[in-house]
């Protein structure tokens, strides 16, 4: 069978009888035996995927499928599919099993999306590598020496890896972008609270937002029709109208304004080909009549620390559920209730989950509430002005994605603020709340692939999408140029 990049290319061949969608489904769920190396996948739902790939070819049959039909689908070990398992790649939900469907699964299963399993991740969508899952490393399947990014990592491998044909992702602070980046695919981080989170893990609740992992522009906008709009079981989505966004891909921009973050581009730690390829972008950009111009952003170091400041309370406060009595991991060194906490939470959470609990109960405890938790949100607020500014003149910001390309295993590991620093560019969205992508558009003389990202309003993705798709199809791997 041959590799599938689209959905319009499986649509294709199911409707001239070339395959049908158990055949499809069986063949990934082969490819993923083959590629069990690369601890993409937790786990493969092989007798829940084949059952709907049964039910969509019926439907087919009578033309009544749903929009989704054919899209071999795999989900983040962070979202609710009833009946299945869900661990959030930590120790302290092994074999916990979702009672209901995430509202995002709900939508996908009801347009008629095939569930194939769920994806490794970094523990509770904690790291920037996926080195934190308490089931082991997923590889990059680019470069198996390298990491895939983080916490989406397996998510991204999987597309990357053509062992499903699209993902569900959740997107902290990059967790989406990144390992989109690393493994040379798309990773949509929606306008918060324009998808619902009800059924996804939290780690930081004001921040996380689903998203989807594709090969192309095309369906991540036909995914983002799908899971967005309002839902009754979470108060903070936007009960504003989901445009058809897979009919809108295809528009010619007109003459646009973009910024780009001038402070970014010539920040040292920028791996020079990136910088040296994103500058070639802004004049190709320049030549077709676009204004781009750089902007000022004076607060490009309080990105990273008011990031882990606020998201670290938030996990705090969200993981604190993780007790040992209600459900999940309980230590059998416990001996009475107090043990029974210390024990199951010191055994079921891995080292950077615990990292930044502590961080977050120190920012929130008495006394340091003023000087960081409460000084974090107001730097928030000065953070979202500055970069609503910039977009009320301009219509995209333009960005790398990540400063450099992927890293080798343990090559950051040792020092977790050189970690932390791997979100530099990413973070702003998160913070601020509006929709950003990565686009695989560049590829290194090391051979590895890096994102450009694409940021703009708050519920603007019709716009980035047409953009992104204008962006794929005349700006990957373009000739490097000097500085403009």
């Amino acid at each position: 069978m041959k590799i599938y990049k689209s959905l319009s290319e499986i649509q294709s061949d199911l409707a001239d009888n070339k395959i049908s969608c158990v055949e499809l489904v069986e063949w990934y769920i082969n490819r993923i035996d083959e590629a069990k190396r690369l601890n993409a996948f937790l786990e493969v739902f092989n007798t829940s995927a084949l059952e709907k790939a049964k039910e969509v070819d019926a439907k087919l049959k009578t033309n009544t499928a749903g929009k989704l039909a054919g899209m071999v689908i795999a989900l983040k070990d962070n979202l609710c599919y009833k009946g299945h398992n869900v661990s959030a790649s930590s120790k302290i939900l092994e074999g916990f099993e979702s009672l209901y469907n995430a509202t995002v699964v709900e939508r996908l299963l009801a347009e008629d999306a095939i569930i194939i399993g769920r994806c490794n991740c970094d523990e509770f969508a904690m790291g920037s590598s996926n080195e934190n899952s308490a089931f082991g490393n997923v590889l990059n399947p680019l470069d198996e020496s390298r990491v895939p990014g983080g916490s989406s990592g397996g998510a991204a491998a999987a597309v990357a890896a053509n062992l499903c044909l699209a993902s569900l992702g959740t997107d902290t602070g990059g967790s989406i972008r990144q390992p989109a980046s690393f493994c040379g695919v798309v990773g949509l981080k929606p306008t918060y609270g324009r998808v619902s989170r009800y059924g996804a893990i939290a780690y930081a609740s004001s921040f996380d937002q689903i998203g989807p992992i594709t090969n192309n522009v095309a369906d991540a906008a036909l995914i983002m029709e799908v899971i967005a709009g309002n839902d009754e079981y979470d108060s903070t989505v936007s009960s504003k109208l989901v445009p058809e966004y897979s009919k809108q891909i295809d528009t010619k921009p007109a003459k646009l304004r973009i910024a780009y973050i001038k402070d970014i581009i010539e920040s040292e730690g920028l791996n020079p080909e990136i910088k040296a390829h994103i500058y070639s972008v802004i004049e190709k950009l320049k030549s077709e009549g676009h204004t781009v111009e750089a902007v000022e952003f004076p607060y490009l170091d309080y990105l990273v620390p008011v990031y882990y400041v606020l998201t670290t309370a938030e996990a705090s406060s969200n993981l604190a559920r993780y007790d040992g009595i209600g459900f999940g991991y309980r230590s059998k060194n416990a001996t009475d209730l107090e043990s029974t906490y210390k024990k199951s939470r010191a055994e079921g959470f891995g080292t950077e989950v615990k990292r930044r609990i502590m961080l977050g109960t120190f920012v929130l405890s008495s006394g340091y509430y003023d000087a960081y938790y409460s000084k974090g949100q107001k730097v928030r607020r000065l953070l979202q002005n500055k970069t609503n500014e910039i977009l009320n003149n301009y219509d995209f910001i333009i960005l790398p994605t990540t400063p450099g390309t992927a890293f080798k295993f343990g090559e950051h590991s040792a020092d977790p603020i050189e970690m932390y620093l791997e979100d530099i560019f990413t973070v702003q969205a998160n913070i601020t709340g509006i929709p950003a992508i990565s686009l695989p558009l560049g590829k290194h003389s090391n051979g590895l692939p890096f994102g450009i990202q694409v940021l703009t309003k708050h519920f603007a993705e019709a716009q980035l999408f047409a953009f992104s798709e204008y962006l794929m199809a005349n700006y990957s791997n373009l000739p490097p140029s000097p500085s403009p």
